[in-house]
């Protein structure tokens, strides 16, 4: 028997590679005998870009830019397909995990830092730009971004406007005459692990400004200013900014560069899985084990365990999800990809404790995955 297991990241607990080596271990220590691949999955979400990079086979660029606050840091970004592919992770550059708690403040945070990696990745010649998106400390729409790249923001005066929300509020004109044109002969690519707009109650402010440090006066503020910058990106580009599905990614980084970079987004897994050969992977194999911190209805929606689940799927091979958390009443659609859910905890726990025990729990219970199946090929 080959098992092929392919887990997302346990948020704020392990990154996916050490899930992954968890459950390797648990079933290695099993009455089951069997061979395993490790093959550690990410929808867009932080992570995504250095796994696709190692997975790849790609080289690091190392090079000093600005973090969300303006302060030089040290980034990078990969490269791969003879240097002609860059793969960037916009949290490198512009995420949370950059700041302190006390510093989150998505009023004055930009994402040029991520901007000047694609400008770097332009100078190292590349024709194709991969951006994953999650993680970010910014709801800029990108405004960082296209500053760092050469775009220019005014307001009704005419006066220019520093690229952070609390300045953008009262843009009245985008200037991109100074824009990097190296863009144009350039593919470029972001991965999405969110389907929300841009604006409104599912939209970027509301739903991921809170995660970003903005209280409920800043939510306001933010989606006011996303208004804006869709109604006057409308006027000048003639491309309904708010419409795009998956504009609400990345703080709404995702519309803008799509309107004014010519940005193709895509679903992050789907395209991770691609670029990666999952399917490969997956050929020869008699069971996946995939999970993430929780799977539920939301898991549906494009998350990574639903995206290897469906293609194990279409080739007639089970799949078992682990996860901290699974739903107490049966779900039917869930029951359609996955033929069976375990959740990590035995017994009551608090959230910091089962973070702090997550790879403990995953191994025990891919032990105990390993032991039931060795029953079952008596």
């Amino acid at each position: 028997m080959h098992i092929l297991i392919a887990p997302n990241a346990f948020k704020n607990s392990l990154a996916a590679p050490q899930v992954a080596k968890a459950i390797e271990q648990g079933l290695k220590l099993s009455k089951l005998s069997c061979t395993t691949t490790c093959f550690p999955i990410a929808d867009g979400g932080d992570g995504t870009g250095s796994l696709i990079i190692e997975t790849c086979h790609g080289t690091i660029v190392s090079k000093t830019i600005h973090d969300p606050l303006g302060r030089e840091i040290r980034s990078s970004f990969g490269l791969m397909d003879n240097g002609q592919t860059a793969v960037i992770e916009m949290a490198d550059a512009s995420g949370l995990r950059l700041l302190g708690k006390d510093e989150l403040d998505p009023l004055q945070a930009s994402s040029y830092g991520t901007g000047e990696l694609i400008k770097l990745a332009l100078d190292a010649g590349v024709n194709k730009i991969i951006i994953a998106m999650g993680g970010s400390a910014t709801v800029d729409g990108g405004c960082g971004m296209l500053s760092a790249l050469g775009i220019t923001f005014f307001d009704i005066k005419g006066e220019k406007l520093q690229a952070v929300p609390s300045d953008l509020i009262n843009m009245a004109k985008i200037d991109d005459k100074g824009l990097d044109k190296r863009i144009f002969n350039c593919e470029i690519i972001i991965l999405c692990d969110v389907d929300n707009k841009l604006l409104g109650p599912q939209g970027a402010a509301y739903v991921f400004g809170p995660q970003k440090g903005a209280t409920p006066a800043m939510v306001s503020i933010l989606d006011d200013f996303l208004k804006n910058f869709a109604a006057t990106s409308t006027r000048q580009k003639r491309i309904d900014m708010a419409a795009i599905k998956h504009s609400g990614t990345a703080g709404g980084a995702a519309a803008g560069l799509h309107v004014w970079l010519g940005a193709k987004l895509v679903n992050g897994i789907d395209y991770f899985l691609s670029v990666t050969g999952f399917d490969k992977a997956l050929d020869g194999s008699d069971i996946l084990i995939t999970g993430e911190g929780s799977i539920d209805r939301q898991t549906l929606q494009g998350k990574g365990p639903f995206g290897v689940a469906l293609k194990a799927k279409q080739k007639g091979i089970p799949v078992i999800g682990i996860a901290g958390k699974v739903p107490l009443v049966r779900d039917e659609q869930l029951e359609g990809f996955f033929d069976v859910l375990i959740a990590t905890h035995h017994e009551p726990t608090d959230m910091p404790t089962a973070i702090r025990d997550a790879g403990k729990n995953l191994t025990r219970t891919a032990k105990s995955i390993g032991d039931l199946i060795a029953i079952g090929r008596r």
